[in-house]
């Protein structure tokens, strides 16, 4: 008996050891604070820096003085710079802003700026910079809203998936029975179909021209991609992504060419992640169905360059307490490792909204939102070699 469980410690201290070999560095972009910080999203530039952008303020929608911040991990330093300010709309709360470069390798910030302090009334903008390799913020060239115009085509194809799905009584909450009688109605008007689609994770580029950036509402509570054509220079939006709550699609592009979306679940219980496809490169979706990946926060997909599929999010069903890493060699039919990137007792942590990208040397490189507390508030930044995994 002695020796069964002095083996099985050894293996669990091997275990643990081994997972955590694989962490190359973890640290704080800033020092912890009290003021509200979330939302990151990470960039790996071409000279070797990398960029961090955030929204930081006194809370969310209801507070006027929410801006966006962002901080330069210089190539070779160990620690970013002092954070610099990215974006402020004045008066208006600047939130879930998303960095990327577009097939020219010009840089783009979209966010929104949220109305009336509500977020379905939030408005898209963007910014692009091709003078961003300097110390300190880019240098911003270009800035303009991006305006999407749904057609009726919106509203009929809300009608169509919502009634392809399974029946269900109450939809996600109490207050509203007719879950799917409402969101079928309010997509019939044109004004509200036009605004309040909000950012959340990095867009998927395809080939030489397209950008698929994903986009999600609060009203609808569903999910749309704004799709470019020409490189990011105009925007039109897809067929909705419909379902009871999927919102904030990640995206990947399967070893067949078709679309796989990702999607936190704000719809009925249980909470688990939202999948749904598309055949024809971003312009219409299959009715969501959920994973078997228990959700209640966040999601983020990335395709690993060795052909491997990794999701990061929140896999727990009652909060934001634990951030798992999974592996997949099958897209995302099995999960055969999982790694906890962060995990803690409820109520003791909070890390959601992860920017999840593979960097030039071959290592991973994520940034969330990390709350320990009123005064414990920062965005981590975390770099995981995909080598050491089995």
């Amino acid at each position: 008996m002695f020796n069964y469980r002095f083996l099985c410690i050894i293996f669990l201290l091997t275990k643990a050891s081994v997972a955590w070999s694989q962490v190359v560095s973890s640290g704080l972009i800033f020092p912890e604070q009290e003021k509200h910080v979330h939302g990151s999203s990470l960039v790996s530039l071409p000279n070797g820096d990398f960029l961090c952008v955030w929204f930081y303020g006194n809370g969310e929608r209801t507070s006027d003085d929410v801006k966006l911040m962002g901080a330069r991990l210089e190539k070779g330093r160990s620690s970013w710079s002092e954070p610099f300010l990215m974006a402020d709309t004045p008066h208006l709360p600047d939130c879930n802003p998303v960095l990327f470069l577009n097939q020219d390798e010009k840089l783009f910030l979209v966010w929104i700026a949220v109305q009336a302090n509500l977020w379905e009334q939030s408005i898209l903008k963007v910014r692009t910079s091709v003078d961003f390799l300097k110390p300190g913020p880019p240098i911003w060239q270009w800035q303009d809203n991006i305006l999407l115009k749904p057609t009726d085509a919106f509203a009929k194809e809300i009608k169509e998936k919502l009634e392809s799905l399974p029946s269900h009584g109450i939809g996600w909450a109490g207050y509203a029975p007719k879950y799917d009688e409402m969101i079928t109605s309010a997509a019939k008007d044109a004004a509200k179909r036009s605004i309040g689609w909000m950012t959340r994770i990095k867009p998927l580029l395809l080939g030489e021209n397209r950008i698929l950036l994903p986009l999600y509402s609060d009203g609808f509570n569903l999910s749309m991609l704004a799709i470019s054509d020409d490189k990011g220079e105009t925007w039109k939006p897809s067929l909705p992504i419909v379902g009871r709550g999927p919102i904030q699609p990640a995206l990947i592009q399967k070893k067949n060419g078709d679309i796989l979306a990702y999607m936190r679940d704000s719809g009925d219980e249980p909470p688990m992640v939202h999948q749904s496809i598309s055949t024809d490169n971003g312009e219409s979706w299959t009715a969501t169905q959920k994973t078997s990946i228990p959700n209640t926060a966040s999601v983020e997909l990335l395709r690993l360059r060795d052909g491997r599929m990794a999701f990061l999010g929140n896999d727990i069903v009652d909060g934001r307490y634990r951030l798992r890493l999974y592996l997949s060699k099958d897209e995302g039919e099995t999960w055969y490792f999982k790694f906890p990137v962060e995990e803690e007792s409820p109520g003791k942590g909070s890390f959601s909204y992860p920017s999840l990208i593979q960097s030039n040397d071959g290592l991973l490189r994520c940034t969330y939102s990390y709350n320990k507390g009123n005064n414990e508030k920062s965005i981590k930044y975390v770099v995981l070699d995909p080598k050491k995994w089995p």
